[in-house]
């Protein structure tokens, strides 16, 4: 992080200053009024003293080449090279074997006694073996048709995947359904659910939200769509178990006010900045900011800053009675944000002192910001404690940051409070967006959203 201090004769000059060398993206530490030191200070005029700081971003590495490796086979691929291959190979040998016996039989057959020759094909009696020196011997029909069945029913599964197909003698077309149904259907079904459970598993998302995705595709899949097909239907299948508030509705008999709690250091001052950002300067709307937290240094200069880049009044309420006043001074805007400081979740005394302050004043909206960095287990003990506070929805924030988006859908199937907002960085106000199911689901099962 890049942190440099600037001098001018007034306040509006030093920000100027910030804004030429560190652009739009500096974060206000600390403002104040000096006098230069000496005796000679003392009769000179005051100066404002700036401190900002940026965050450096990181260059991009060029990715050097890397083969990509073979791709891993599944475990029907991998019985079908080591065990049905093999097994193709020997039905074809035997089914040509069977053919030549069964040409010998019947010129065998012609050259019998006129009694033997009258007799039905289908009266000559199944295959027996034969003693050394007597008769050969004859296949009846039915003999020929069970050993083609069983050979089709053997390699029937590698015929449906593509590969070159074994010629076989003429089988009925209600046969070949038969078969396809009873051995195949099924299998492929459960191995196509199977894959896309490791896929949601990958993500660490939950058993129990797992299940209730798959009910949503499991008649699909028993009717044999393909695996991209059921992937699809997954992505749409989150909207039956996730659910979203949409976006912050403006009312027209008042003010909708919103305030973000949370842990400390998750972006509730960026997220307000950015709602701020969103509907003044995009939506037009009227719009106020109050922030709550003078605990953290430079946060409420960091909304100063912006407050007078929107041109959005802002107001610093340490005090429930402070708040209430703020309110009625505003009850003219459209929107009013307020962002508070952060608690941990193991301190009950300032949750406890949170809620009295945020429960002063009815017609708070409480939205609970998380990092989507958080660990699920972590991420269930923050909901928890903060469901002491009167929380209506959740936001999320670093999904930029985060390696797996399964905690999110545990942490909505879990607490059922609706997911609002996702935060991807820390432009203003571009990176945010409105939280809808397909976009977890998207992001969960690495899917571009088209």
């Amino acid at each position: 992080m890049l942190v440099k201090t600037f001098q001018a004769a007034d306040m509006s000059e030093a920000l100027k200053m910030v804004k030429a060398e560190m652009g739009l993206d500096a974060m206000i530490l600390s403002s104040k009024q000096e006098r230069r030191r000496g005796i000679l200070g003392f009769f000179s005029k005051p100066y404002f003293e700036v401190t900002a700081a940026l965050e450096q971003k990181k260059v991009q590495r060029p990715v050097h080449y890397q083969e990509k490796p073979e791709r891993e086979l599944s475990t029907r691929e991998e019985f079908q090279n080591s065990m049905l291959a093999p097994l193709a190979r020997e039905l074809r040998e035997l089914r040509e074997r069977v053919e030549v016996l069964a040409k010998k039989d019947a010129e065998k057959k012609e050259a019998l006694s006129s009694t033997a020759a009258e007799k039905s094909e289908d009266e000559i009696k199944p295959f027996q073996p034969q003693k050394e020196g007597t008769a050969p011997r004859i296949f009846a029909r039915e003999d020929m048709e069970e050993i083609k069945k069983l050979l089709l029913n053997a390699v029937a599964a590698k015929e449906e995947k593509g590969s070159k197909p074994v010629s076989f003698p003429v089988v009925s077309t209600e046969d070949k359904v038969c078969v396809k149904n009873l051995a195949d259907d099924c299998e492929l079904s459960d191995e196509a659910l199977e894959l896309l459970a490791n896929e949601l598993r990958s993500e660490e998302v939950g058993t129990d939200s797992i299940h209730a995705l798959l009910e949503l595709i499991r008649p699909a899949a028993e009717l044999g769509e393909e695996l991209e097909a059921l992937r699809e239907r997954l992505v749409d299948a989150f909207a039956g178990i996730i659910k979203c508030s949409g976006p912050l509705r403006l009312r027209k008999t008042g003010p909708r006010i919103m305030a973000t709690v949370g842990p400390t250091g998750v972006g509730k001052t960026t997220t307000i900045a950015k709602l701020a950002a969103m509907y003044a300067l995009n939506r037009g709307a009227r719009v106020a900011m109050v922030t709550t937290d003078n605990f953290r240094v430079g946060a409420v200069e960091q909304l100063k800053t912006y407050s007078k880049i929107m041109d959005v009044p802002l107001e610093v309420a340490a005090t429930a009675k402070e708040l209430e006043a703020v309110l009625a001074k505003h009850a003219d805007k459209d929107l009013i944000l307020i962002d508070t400081a952060g608690r941990s979740p193991k301190d009950r005394e300032k949750l406890e002192e949170l809620k009295v302050y945020l429960e002063s004043c009815p017609g708070i909206e409480t939205y609970l910001c998380i990092s989507a960095t958080t660990r699920d287990r972590e991420m269930n003990e923050i909901v928890a404690q903060y469901s002491l506070l009167p929380i209506t929805r959740l936001l999320f924030t670093k999904l930029d940051e985060s390696e797996s988006y399964g905690c999110i859908v545990n942490a909505q199937v879990r607490n059922r409070f609706p997911l609002s907002y996702f935060t991807t960085g820390q432009k203003v106000p571009e990176d945010i967006e409105v939280a809808t199911a397909r976009k977890l689901a998207n992001l969960v099962l690495r899917e571009t959203e088209k």
